[in-house]
């Protein structure tokens, strides 16, 4: 931190920063006084001296209360953030007093989660009970902006093409299907391109997920288009949709052949011949050496579950 920055981060004071969003919610000096417990002649000061120190207006005062300057806007946003990671930490911190030894922020896509995760998470914390792993589901797309930004110790996901300021190891490999009804046509076919799909209505996961990504740049690729009928959010979801008649999907065979004993009962998967569809989880870092201790343990456990020869192609 050059001295410009350590200056200022000393300058700022949090207890101005909780009651200026307070101030901000409630529209009104007065109001964020009254639920406080402090005098509004105290959090006016306050707010003066954070304007003072930030050399610009960040509210404009009227006689119904107050409205946001775009300065105080982004201070806003700033603000929120700074609180939420303080209480983040608190909460974190507690935990080491009750016997939690780590804690790894982890974020993954449906397909890991799905298929994988739950054994190898499971496996992990059976063998180290005082590490605490918050897991949260986003697409890959997401997953490798919180490890970016430092909201995620750790990603788990299908690395999009030209990633390379994040580091990177193997954890599995998977391949994606094509969904059928069990007495559909294309049931009986051992292997197909995607686009001999495209004559049917399609079930598609979120337009930003790697999977709808891939089918519709092979669709664009082969000038044709998908016939959506429904988004889904989940695999289940988009099972029960097919069973049920309302197009067709692709979605990674683990995932398919775990359901398949509940609602993908009536299911039928057929191989994608596209190369697209052989992928890639990958475990996703900043840097994988300066990661806390309980997340380099977690790497090295998820790393060491794929196969063996999976790891040799790493």
């Amino acid at each position: 931190m050059i001295s410009s920055e350590r200056s200022f981060a000393r300058r700022i004071d949090l207890t101005s920063l909780q009651l200026f969003v307070a101030v901000c919610e409630l529209g009104s000096i007065g109001r964020a006084a009254e639920r406080e417990f402090i005098a509004a002649s105290a959090i006016s000061k306050r707010l003066s001296d954070l304007e003072a120190t930030l050399g610009t207006p960040l509210l404009y005062r009227h006689a119904r209360g107050v409205d946001l300057t775009p300065a105080g806007e982004s201070l806003l946003h700033h603000a929120r953030s700074v609180l939420y990671s303080l209480e983040k930490m608190q909460g974190e911190l507690s935990e080491y007093a009750d016997g939690v030894r780590g804690h790894v922020r982890v974020h993954a896509n449906i397909s890991a989660i799905v298929q994988f995760l739950p054994e190898d998470l499971g496996a992990f914390t059976r063998a180290h009970d005082g590490i605490k792993i918050d897991l949260e589901e986003h697409l890959s797309s997401e997953v490798v902006r919180a490890v970016h930004e430092g909201a995620a110790d750790l990603g788990i996901c299908h690395l999009p093409e030209g990633t390379s300021e994040l580091q990177s190891l193997l954890y599995r490999r998977d391949a994606l299907v094509l969904v059928v009804p069990a007495d559909h046509p294309l049931a009986a076919c051992r292997s197909i391109d995607f686009v001999d799909s495209l004559d049917a209505d399609h079930v598609g996961l979120h337009t930003n997920s790697s999977i709808y990504v891939a089918m519709h740049q092979a669709a664009l690729a082969a000038d044709r288009t998908i016939k959506l009928r429904i988004h889904v959010t989940g695999l289940d979801a988009m099972c029960r949709m097919i069973d049920n008649g309302l197009g067709l999907g692709v979605m990674p065979l683990r995932a398919f052949e775990l359901m398949q004993g509940g609602i993908g009962r009536g299911l039928a998967s057929v191989a994608l011949d596209d190369p697209w569809a052989a992928r890639e989880i990958r475990l996703v870092a900043r840097d994988f050496s300066t990661l806390p201790v309980a997340a380099r343990m977690l790497v090295k456990h998820l790393h060491a579950s794929a196969p063996a020869s999976e790891q040799l192609a790493a």
